[in-house]
């Protein structure tokens, strides 16, 4: 198989598994626990901690872990709704945030607050214009991504930030396709929020999370005892936090040249494709894209039965098929992308264990694909 799927999620590291099995076995204790079994716990617990808390330049203390990025996502949005009610009632995010930023922001809509949704152009980047214009006495909170999960488009972070901040504006940003395939320094970026997912960084599913600045506000969204500094009960999952902590010391060695190693293979794959496919349209600026990320469209194909004619290419598509027609992603509809362009793309994402082998193994799977009678007549 070859795998192009990373955005997606990506394979749990074996040094990873290997700390996952060190915790599971010999250090299995409850952390809250007071006897020495549990304090084995904790101490483990707390070097992953400081571990995440290194590669993201934050204060150990700043770090919470959760079960993933929707819930790091949903503890910001709807615990800042509720702490700042009734007084304060307007949210500002993009129209290509991640379904667990657009739906909490859908269901405080429903329920009375404000939410806008401010466009981006073409190339998937939010429009600073609109942005500012958006700003209210009443807002409280702008949540916008890093990176996006389908173009790679990187967010102008710092830039929001800094409106943020000249507004009392609180500013979340949804990271987790960003941290672990470019750097993440969260006080050049200057965010009071930042959210991180396990499995898009080599760590197991079922784990994620949080940072919040020192002194910022929250409101739990979920109530029991005082695990996380109090933000969030529940006993600890040692082994899962273990291995996301393990999966940021790797990330943070693994900078040093995967970005550059990834896009290098990236731009080989996209020439290679170009070549077999002239009308091959591309999706965002290859500089203001993540290095490992590629989304292209094949206009006049449908990409699920291109996928389909290679079984052995894990990827994704832009739109997806339901009894006869088809619906193409928020994201790209966002982007200005025709129906016709958007129903033919491809998501491509590369990761650590991609090599040039692979990359000219996917290009001559879409060539034998892209000759073949079935894709080729497939329409729109």
């Amino acid at each position: 198989m070859i795998y192009l799927d990373y955005n997606a999620t990506t394979p749990v590291d074996k040094r990873v598994v290997e700390a996952i099995k060190e915790a599971m076995i010999d250090h299995w204790g409850n952390p809250s626990s007071g006897h020495v079994i549990g304090k084995k716990g904790k101490k483990m617990l707390e070097q992953a901690r400081s571990n995440l808390a290194s590669l993201l330049d934050v204060m150990p203390e700043e770090i919470i872990f959760t079960s993933g990025g929707t819930e790091s996502n949903n503890m910001v949005i709807l615990g800042l709704a509720s702490h700042y009610a009734p007084k304060k009632r307007h949210i500002i995010t993009s129209a290509i945030e991640h379904p667990s930023v657009l739906n909490p922001c859908l269901y405080l809509l429903e329920k009375g607050w404000d939410i806008s949704f401010v466009p981006v152009d073409k190339n998937g980047i939010v429009d600073i214009t609109a942005f500012k214009k958006a700003i209210r006495p009443d807002t409280f909170l702008a949540t916008i991504m890093l990176a996006n999960n389908e173009t790679g488009a990187i967010q102008p972070i710092q830039e929001l930030a800094s409106i943020c901040s000249k507004h009392e504006i609180l500013l979340h940003c949804d990271a987790a396709q960003a941290v672990g395939k470019i750097e993440v320094n969260i006080k050049e970026l200057g965010v009071d929020y930042l959210t991180v997912a396990g499995h898009k960084l080599y760590a197991p599913k079922g784990i994620g999370a949080l940072f919040v600045k020192k002194g910022r506000p929250l409101e739990k969204i979920l109530h029991g005892a005082g695990q996380e500094y109090g933000w969030r009960p529940g006993t600890e999952p040692v082994p899962a936090a273990v291995g996301l902590g393990m999966a940021a010391k790797i990330s943070a060695t693994k900078l040093k040249h995967e970005p550059t190693r990834q896009q290098q293979l990236r731009e080989r794959l996209f020439e290679g494709l170009k070549n077999i496919f002239p009308r091959l349209v591309r999706h965002g600026l290859p500089d203001k894209t993540l290095p490992n990320t590629l989304s292209v469209s094949f206009p006049g194909l449908l990409a699920n039965d291109l996928l389909a004619e290679m079984d052995k290419l894990c990827a994704s598509t832009g739109a997806a098929c339901h009894d006869r027609s088809v619906s193409i992603s928020h994201v790209l509809g966002a982007m200005g992308v025709s129906k016709d362009v958007a129903v033919g793309t491809v998501r491509l994402s590369l990761g650590y264990y991609t090599d040039e082998d692979e990359i000219d193994e996917a290009i001559t799977m879409f060539e034998s694909a892209l000759r073949n009678k079935k894709a080729g007549s497939s329409r729109p």
